[in-house]
């Protein structure tokens, strides 16, 4: 088939397996409270006060009427209210996605421009000792726990040398009018450097090891040896041959990265106070607040369809190789 016919068939898959996991959120969540209002207990509500919050929030419906209305409030954009904050759930999601995907995104740009640069040059130095201390950095820096790296950078640059702020994202108090005022300056790109590091340090080693590997898998095509036939230099080989071959896999790995990157480094976000949708996950969680925790997934889970489905299209331009293929022959 076609490439639009491609597009078109994946999009009706995303759409199917986007749908099923909204049921699976709606049915979970309810199973794991089957009575949310119990959380509100404490506040010293009484039976008629319950009954009130119940037929406020739509628990009094039967649970197939819940679920026809959970569906059709999503296909409005409405996703419910918080038990916590007492407030439209999508408002309050929209503001920590803003603030994570402000930390979230500079970081996976750092580490998947660096990762792949620093793969090629490991696969050039194949062998070598720059080989061998840059796989066991990239395994370190892969396995250490983020709490701990994030602890570290605190203590050493936070408290030791008293270089960079240790939490939040701006020095308090502070007023933004706007989103872009609240980033847009010094200030937050202080904040915004330990945790930011943090998280793109643990992810560099992935994407330079997978461009590694790749890299020697490539390295012994029949095309390379026509290059180097043609008396092209091994710099050109590898940076302009090699590795846009080698491409495909990383680019996999970043979409997934990027989709799982909504749901944010709920470590980081804890341990460097950083008010953002993970940190928010822990909040909804720890309150019994489901139609939270519950619109948090369903962004999250959004993101991952809409990237895996972004890297299947780019595949085609960075391999022309790539050829789809259905139907009847």
């Amino acid at each position: 088939m076609g490439k639009g016919q491609f597009v078109t068939r994946r999009i009706l898959q995303m759409l199917l397996s986007y749908f099923i996991i909204l049921t699976m959120l709606f049915f979970v969540f309810r199973l794991a409270l089957p009575d949310p209002t119990a959380a509100l207990v404490m506040e010293g509500l009484s039976a008629e006060e319950q009954a009130m919050v119940r037929a406020r929030f739509g628990l009094d419906q039967p649970l197939l009427g819940q679920y026809f209305t959970y569906l059709t409030n999503f296909v409005q954009g409405e996703l419910g209210l918080s038990f916590h904050y007492r407030a439209p759930v999508f408002p309050i999601l929209l503001d920590r996605l803003y603030n994570t995907l402000a930390l979230m995104i500079p970081a996976i740009i750092v580490s998947y421009l660096l990762g792949p640069l620093l793969g090629v040059f490991l696969s050039w130095k194949r062998g070598s000792r720059s080989e061998f201390a840059g796989i066991i950095g990239g395994l370190v820096l892969r396995s250490a726990p983020l709490f701990w790296t994030g602890m570290i950078f605190i203590m050493v640059f936070g408290i030791w040398f008293n270089i960079f702020p240790t939490s939040g994202m701006r020095t308090l108090p502070y007023e933004a009018a706007h989103f872009f005022d609240k980033i847009f300056t010094l200030d937050y790109l202080w904040h915004l450097f330990l945790p930011m590091m943090t998280i793109a340090l643990y992810y560099l080693g992935l994407p330079m090891l997978i461009m590694r590997n790749t890299m020697l898998e490539v390295m012994g095509e029949d095309f390379i040896e026509l290059c180097q036939a043609k008396g092209l230099s091994e710099r050109r080989i590898m940076y302009h041959h090699v590795a846009r071959n080698a491409l495909l896999p990383v680019v996999t790995q970043a979409a997934i990265t990027i989709g799982l990157a909504v749901g944010g480094q709920v470590v980081v976000e804890v341990v460097f106070s950083w008010p953002g949708l993970g940190r928010e996950i822990v909040q909804a969680v720890r309150t019994s607040d489901f139609p939270m925790a519950q619109g948090a997934f369903m962004m999250m889970s959004g993101l991952v369809l809409i990237m895996n489905f972004l890297a299947d299209v780019i595949y085609s331009y960075l391999d022309p190789r790539v050829v789809y293929k259905g139907g009847k022959k």
